[in-house]
């Protein structure tokens, strides 16, 4: 599944050729992804202007002029394709080494000019829905997601306020889509490592008895930061399936501290231990035992 770092250079590789364009028309090739696709779909997006293209966790939010909002969500393997005078770029190309199916070519966007922006979804875990703009917060999709993760609103106050009666590890927390939005298993286990926190630590650590933050708050905050804004400049991370805006393959992979690293030495400099790795709710995490405390 595409993480924050992965959607975020999709929406890059979009928003210049989307953004300001009329869609002159729009195919839906079949009735739906993982669902439905919206009553009337073609209709209400054909004569529609972009007039923005944002993110908001793992969605792609396409602002419509006529007041409306396409969200998509790429699942685990949608893909788009732009397609302009013979030329392909592909923002967000998943099945790395493998070229998109056309028959899995479920969405065209013919947009003014002659440019067309292909949706291809071999397993259809995608969607995509629609929403009047105004209404969007208040979205089952929207309304109770937790904070960018780049955004100002994550900062150690917040962390301690939403940790301090949690009865989970920090791993699960970070996890919660509730807590941090868009934050996935990648990055945490990732973010975990650079703030030299176990996964295995209880959350509540991150506040004390007053509900102040910690230390362990404190250097956590920028840790994820750091952790997605090198991911995103490094185009995301290629592990089975992600290339981003040029079919290029996403390169933060060759940086991973501890991720897909069980039994190889700790980067750490002195550290001297091993990377392990443990199943927290299902999910691989990876952590250093020795550094990570």
């Amino acid at each position: 599944m595409p993480e924050l770092p992965e959607v975020e250079t999709v929406r890059r590789g979009l928003a210049p050729v989307l953004v300001g364009k009329r869609v002159a028309s729009l195919e839906a090739r079949r009735p739906d992804l993982r669902f439905p696709f919206p009553d009337n779909f073609a209709k209400r997006v054909a004569g529609q202007s972009v007039v923005g293209l944002e993110r908001r966790a793992k969605y792609l939010i396409a602002s419509l002029s006529g007041g409306e909002d396409l969200v998509m969500h790429l699942g685990m393997t949608g893909r788009f394709t732009i397609m302009h005078e013979g030329q392909a770029d592909t923002p967000g190309h998943y099945a790395y080494g493998v070229g998109p199916d056309p028959t899995h070519d479920h969405v065209v966007f013919h947009l003014s000019g002659g440019t067309r922006v292909v949706y291809n979804d071999p397993r259809r875990f995608g969607f995509m829905v629609m929403m009047a703009r105004a209404e969007r917060l208040q979205h089952p999709l929207f309304r109770e997601l937790g904070a960018e993760p780049l955004g100002e609103e994550l900062t150690a106050d917040y962390l301690a306020a939403k940790a301090m009666s949690r009865k989970v590890n920090l791993k699960a927390f970070l996890m919660d889509q509730h807590v941090i939005a868009g934050l996935g298993n990648i990055y945490v286990s990732e973010a975990l490592f650079q703030a030299g926190l176990s996964p295995n630590r209880a959350a509540r650590s991150l506040a004390d008895r007053r509900g102040a933050p910690t230390d362990r708050a404190i250097r956590l905050v920028p840790a994820i930061r750091d952790v997605l804004e090198r991911a995103i400049e490094a185009g995301g991370s290629t592990l089975r399936d992600y290339r981003h805006a040029d079919g290029r393959r996403g390169e933060f992979q060759e940086r991973f501290g501890v991720y897909d690293r069980a039994g190889s030495a700790c980067h750490t400099a002195g550290c001297g231990g091993e990377i392990r790795r443990a199943v927290h709710s299902g999910r691989a995490t990876f952590y250093c035992p020795r550094c990570q405390r």
